[in-house]
């Protein structure tokens, strides 16, 4: 199965909380949401859109 999500799913995605466009961190496999300052991770190419799953970023890492 592959491990990188779908780009077209990526493009349509939101946070499920701020309803905003996530931004991708291919790296650290996860859909990012600024304003919400959360990370949703990407597990075996499929997006984990829960709040429960996000994990809280750091100040660092939320871009402005």
């Amino acid at each position: 199965m592959s491990k990188t999500a779908d780009p077209k799913l990526l493009e349509i995605l939101v946070c499920p909380l701020t309803h905003v466009p996530l931004r991708y961190d291919a790296d650290k496999q996860e859909l990012i949401s600024d304003q919400a300052g959360l990370a949703y991770p990407i597990r075996d190419g499929i997006p984990i859109m829960l709040v429960d799953e996000a994990r809280q970023l750091d100040l660092r890492e939320v871009k402005k």
